[in-house]
């Protein structure tokens, strides 16, 4: 039984499960591990179902071409979507293009929005975010290399960046880039659309991680900017304003990072529970009689059900109060809801014993695309260290 949803929603994510189930999840079965290219087509079928179902881009507004799901109602989802690695393209709400897709809705001008967003929401284009650095540390993010320095009504941009996702077939990508050196440290960079066939933009590489290198959507490139140039009219916002847009993007992005996280959970440890009843150790004697395995079970159970409404709750002070105040939430959900699903998804791989480290099952993907969700947006120790400053001050005189 759903706890405080309302009706409404619990029929929306009904519809989405029930597309996941009977569309999305055979694709998977038919493509999972091999060539993302080789998926496209019959991804294309399921995105064209998913917008005749009424349900292409959850989560943006319905003036752009949305459903217009609030922020709840679209974390849920999210949870929904995380079941299969194929789900969040399917209804256009992967990662990057969505948080692009916001970033343009709430700062593009709308020059901008008609030849990026518009294309961008059709699922016409893809796109890219370039903001880390090899040479510096993504857990600061005011501390780059790469310069956009302004020449007449031209930015003229070089650097190195590397883990642009998805950056191999994007059509433009939104970079982050030094534009005032001089100013404050968090007003010194500005984020640039740059599209991916300027003159001197070099995809360098499909950067090949725990010996996969991916295609298209499903890869994160090394990229180098050699003398690009753009025209300052491509500048999102104010000039210096990047580390602002990055930091409105990035909060509300967490939660949907971990709802999604949660539906790999759940998606694992069904997984997990079909095995171990099926599973026979010996005639008659499956594994769920192993008092190991049902441990990890009820482990799992509790650890899934605390984390998501850890989640929910930090969703709902965003709504009451702001991205702002509910700093700690965030923090504590982006490092907790990560190390509860790799930990699910490791007992399950386990309960799986060989089969659990083969592509046959979707266990191994989830293990190796998920282990960077301790890395990414913010590593466990610096959100460790925002909770425990925060907690601190309740108790300094």
């Amino acid at each position: 039984m759903d706890f405080s949803i309302p009706e409404e929603t619990q029929v929306m994510l009904k519809r989405v499960r029930k597309l996941m189930d009977d569309e999305v999840l055979p694709v998977e079965r038919e493509y999972l591990g091999k060539n993302f290219l080789d998926a496209l087509p019959a991804l294309n079928r399921v995105r064209q179902k998913v917008r005749d179902a009424g349900l292409w881009l959850p989560q943006i507004p319905r003036q752009y071409g949305g459903v217009g799901l609030g922020f709840m109602e679209y974390a849920m989802t999210c949870e929904q979507l995380a079941r299969s690695p194929f789900g969040n393209y399917c209804f256009n709400a992967q990662a990057p293009d969505a948080g692009n897709m916001e970033i343009l809705i709430e700062f593009g001008s709308e020059e901008q929005k008609e030849q990026w967003l518009k294309p961008l929401t059709s699922g016409a284009i893809r796109s890219c975010f370039s903001m880390t650095e090899p040479g510096r540390a993504g857990s600061n993010p005011v501390h780059m290399d790469t310069v956009a320095v302004r020449e007449g009504d031209e930015f003229v941009i070089n650097g190195h960046k590397w883990f642009t996702t998805s950056a191999d077939g994007a059509a433009f990508v939104i970079l982050m880039a030094v534009t005032n050196p001089d100013a404050a440290p968090h007003q010194r960079a500005s984020q640039i659309i740059v599209p991916t066939n300027s003159p001197g933009f070099e995809r360098v590489r499909n950067i090949s991680c725990m010996g996969h290198a991916g295609h298209d959507w499903d890869s994160h490139s090394e990229i180098r900017y050699h003398d690009v140039r753009v025209p300052v009219s491509n500048l999102l916002g104010e000039e210096g304003s990047g580390f602002s847009i990055a930091q409105a993007r990035l909060g509300p992005g967490r939660i949907h990072h971990c709802m999604r996280w949660i539906g790999i959970a759940e998606r694992s440890f069904e997984l997990m529970c079909q095995r171990a009843v099926s599973r026979d150790l010996a005639p008659d004697d499956p594994l769920a009689n192993r008092q190991t395995v049902q441990n990890w079970i009820a482990e799992s159970r509790a650890a899934i059900d605390a984390a998501r409404f850890l989640v929910l709750h930090a969703a709902w002070k965003i709504d009451k109060v702001g991205a702002k105040n509910a700093r700690v939430e965030i923090s504590s959900i982006k490092f907790y809801v990560a190390r509860i699903m790799m930990q699910v998804v490791d007992r399950a791989i386990q309960t799986h014993g060989a089969l659990g480290i083969t592509d046959d099952t979707v266990l191994s993907t989830f293990y190796r695309n998920e282990r960077g969700s301790r890395i990414y947006d913010g590593p466990d120790e610096v959100h460790r260290g925002v909770v425990a400053r925060q907690v601190l001050k309740e108790y300094q005189l």
